[in-house]
């Protein structure tokens, strides 16, 4: 079912490497051509040629071993992979992976390669429970490596409990789905070169030094899009109000805190911008005045002025063409959603409008997940179920990419 995929397996000194041996001869008989990086603790275990036999291919393991003067042998093995898979990996690899660490052949290749890794630790479960284990792990989860759940059981040391290689049926089945996953994400639209710009999270605007006024956005929507713009070539810029999430990888970050100063950070990039999303919730009003000292509780009632703040959706949507992107609104409605929405998309000039409504169970500010209805300037809309977030991303990205440069605004 591989149809000749070129599968990299890098095998580790683990005592693991013997379910490295029927992986490798799984997946030549699933029609992989299996490429295997050993390191020398892993020659320790399991000789190369017991793999050299089962895959029918040469087995490497020495980065001075250049057999092949035409090439450099460890980018030619990254080049030449569609899919790297590390079986058993030990904390020694991973950490040296995590970190940048590149002093055999198949650290080198790891750095070298642009295609898509798996890896499944393989270890004592003290040593995967470890900090710095587990440090190293989220850091390569954060880059986009898949990371394969050890098994739990008796383990080589005597101990029992997580670390194990899953069986190397499992193994395999996990790599299908994950090889699957990344050729879907290859069949994306094609963002690369778009400038994609969003906003996300909640303002605060200052009462005294120590009170705001604020909302509930937590930015998981925004933050979800942005992911998902780059991960479809996108250049992304987010710009972040008041969140806590961690930046997704590739996309530069500007924080700010109030309505003003989004504002200024918008308006002053417009051409920078081919798309803008606005998904962030800004006040509406700010207080007057905002005092220099805590305001003490001395009466029994408080009155705050309140005045109007820019509206950036409004002034984007007023700019020429040449200055004014493809422009993405947000409406969060607590009724009459369809109604409020498509007046919105009008008012604001918007090429497309997504609205939600927060009062449904489950869904908008806060939520991991969201129900929303999107609008386009053309009459197009399209309702989507209560979804996770991070997929709804990708899904309404999906759906105005071919109206992006149409009407309105695109690529400058």
């Amino acid at each position: 079912m591989w149809n000749n995929a070129r599968i990299l397996l890098g095998v580790c000194g683990g005592i693991a490497c013997y379910k490295a041996i029927t992986l490798a001869s799984l997946l030549t008989k699933q029609g992989a051509l299996v490429d295997v990086i050993m390191t020398e603790s892993a020659k320790q275990f399991v000789t190369p040629l017991t793999f050299q036999s089962i895959t029918r291919r040469a087995v490497y393991s020495d980065a001075f071993d250049e057999r092949n003067p035409s090439v450099v042998q460890h980018i030619h093995l990254a080049d030449e992979a569609d899919l790297i898979l590390i079986a058993p990996a030990t904390a020694n690899v991973i950490g040296k992976y995590a970190n940048g660490i590149a002093d055999d052949l198949l650290t080198t290749t790891l750095l070298a390669c642009r295609a898509p890794i798996m890896i499944s630790p393989a270890m004592n479960g003290h040593m995967l429970a470890h900090p710095s284990v587990q440090d190293n792990l989220q850091k390569l989860a954060s880059r986009g490596v898949c990371i394969l759940d050890p098994a739990s059981g008796m383990l080589a040391c005597g101990y029992e409990g997580k670390g194990r290689l899953p069986e190397p049926e499992q193994v395999a089945d996990a790599l299908w789905e994950f090889w699957q996953q990344q050729q879907a994400v290859e069949r994306l639209p094609d963002w690369t070169g778009m400038r994609v710009w969003i906003t996300a999270g909640g303002t605060r605007e200052p009462i005294d030094p120590v009170r705001y006024i604020g909302n509930s956005s937590s930015g998981k929507m925004g933050f979800a899009l942005a992911e998902a713009a780059r991960a479809r070539g996108a250049q992304v810029t987010l710009i972040a109000g008041n969140v806590s999430l961690a930046t997704p990888e590739g996309v530069l970050r500007v924080d700010c805190e109030t309505a003003a100063e989004m504002h200024q950070l918008v308006m002053m990039n417009l051409s920078k911008m081919d798309v803008l999303i606005k998904s962030a919730a800004v006040a509406d009003y700010r207080p007057l005045e905002q005092a220099n000292q805590k305001i003490k509780k001395n009466s029994d009632s408080l009155t705050i002025t309140l005045v109007k703040n820019p509206d950036i959706l409004f002034e984007v949507g007023q700019q020429s063409d040449e200055l004014r992107p493809f422009l993405v609104g947000f409406a969060a409605e607590t009724e009459n959603l369809v109604e409020h929405a498509k007046s919105k998309l009008l008012r604001k000039n918007c090429d497309v409008l997504i609205a939600n409504q927060v009062t449904i169970s489950g869904a908008g500010f806060g939520s991991d997940q969201n129900q929303v209805i999107a609008f386009a300037k053309d009459g197009s809309e399209k309702s989507f179920g209560l979804t996770a977030k991070k997929k709804l991303a990708g899904e309404l990205l999906d759906w105005m990419f071919p109206f992006i440069g149409s009407k309105g605004g695109g690529l400058k």
